[in-house]
């Protein structure tokens, strides 16, 4: 049905739409349409970014967590070590 859309019906469209909301009016709401589909853009990228990083982050954090000695408490650096009998 809406690909039987001609030039008439889409002319009929646009001045139906010219009375409804008047000649100023309109660029208001493209502009508000232009945003809302850059904001909508840039929310899905960083859902997409969000979702792919993490996975980055933690074999990132997993790498450091290993390359870092464990830190001796107070307790364990004052006890000796005991002596070995061979």
């Amino acid at each position: 049905m809406l690909g039987n859309i001609g030039m008439p019906e889409i002319l009929v469209i646009l001045l139906v739409v010219l009375l409804l909301f008047g000649a100023k009016r309109i660029p208001e709401i493209a502009g508000s349409m232009g945003k809302g589909i850059t904001e909508f853009k840039r929310n899905m990228s960083d859902a997409q970014r969000a979702i792919t990083e993490p996975s980055r982050t933690e074999s990132q954090q997993l790498a450091a967590d290993r390359n870092t000695e464990p830190v001796a408490t107070r307790d364990e650096a004052t006890v000796p070590e005991p002596k070995r009998l061979l």
